[in-house]
């Protein structure tokens, strides 16, 4: 399984529109058991203290990452999102508790050899993905266990999963992610990634593990890479971060950072 180490060593996939504790709203991570953790980024929750007073709008930035969720409440809604090629926004209630799993990037195909473009920018119901892994939440995860429980749960169903897989790797598609991301994405896609796949290739195998173009990966990548730098409204302004990864405006780092967020990034990190 080392051969999806550089992932989880040069990528950290944050989710922040959501703070710790953001007005009754909790949202909290749990790192995978290490025999998973070059497949699993991390366990989360998002869920209301209390009901709310409106529906609540959640946000999810482009990450790269494919994840699986359910209703902690009622585990048989259950759930997977595909790589997205902007932010998405969408109302879910007054009152939720959802458990999710995030893949890293290709790590969900590899495991289940799933194409990754049937579940790019959306949502839909696990059973019509993963009919078996579907009904095994619905079976397994009890409403009344604690997020910690379910950790444990999960833990041992994906350990004991990848244990039977006999998983492929295509060296010359983990270089080019390799190289992604130790270019925090900014290089040329078509004249850097030298890899030994031709442009058609290089199409066909990003779209089947991440299910977008290494072009349209990288600019997430390079979207994330500026988010772990967390900078300051001033650090923006003299720093000019933007510069040092392939942006030679701001009116263009502006726009490409609001397709990814939803906010600019002012609003972001002020």
């Amino acid at each position: 399984m080392n051969e999806l180490k550089t992932i989880r060593e040069y990528y950290k996939p944050i989710q922040p529109t959501v703070s710790v504790n953001d007005n009754g709203i909790s949202y909290r991570e749990s790192k995978p058991n290490k025999e998973i953790e070059d497949f699993i980024y991390c366990f989360w929750q998002l869920k209301t203290q209390k009901p709310l007073k409106s529906d609540y709008n959640y946000r999810v930035v482009s990450d790269g990452c494919i994840d699986i969720f359910f209703n902690h409440k009622n585990p048989a809604d259950n759930f997977v999102m595909g790589f997205c090629r902007k932010f998405v926004q969408f109302p879910i209630g007054k009152e939720f508790d959802y458990i999710g799993i995030r893949f890293l990037p290709s790590a969900f195909t590899h495991l289940f050899k799933v194409n990754a473009k049937i579940l790019s920018n959306q949502s839909q119901e696990l059973k019509k993905i993963l009919p078996n892994f579907s009904e095994w939440i619905n079976s397994k995860i009890k409403p009344a266990e604690s997020f910690e429980k379910i950790i444990e749960i999960l833990n041992e169903k994906i350990i004991g999963f990848s244990k039977t897989q006999d998983i492929v790797y295509d060296h010359r598609f983990l270089d080019s992610l390799d190289l992604i991301f130790k270019r925090n994405g900014f290089l040329d896609t078509e004249k850097d990634l030298n890899t030994g796949l031709s442009p058609r290739q290089l199409r066909r195998i990003f779209n089947f593990y991440i299910g977008t173009t290494a072009k349209s990966f990288s600019d997430v990548v390079r979207f994330q890479h500026i988010l772990n730098a967390k900078p300051s409204k001033q650090r923006l302004k003299e720093n000019k971060l933007y510069f040092d990864v392939g942006f030679y405006d701001q009116a263009h780092f502006i726009k490409n950072f609001k397709k990814f967020y939803g906010v600019t990034p002012s609003e972001a990190f002020r």
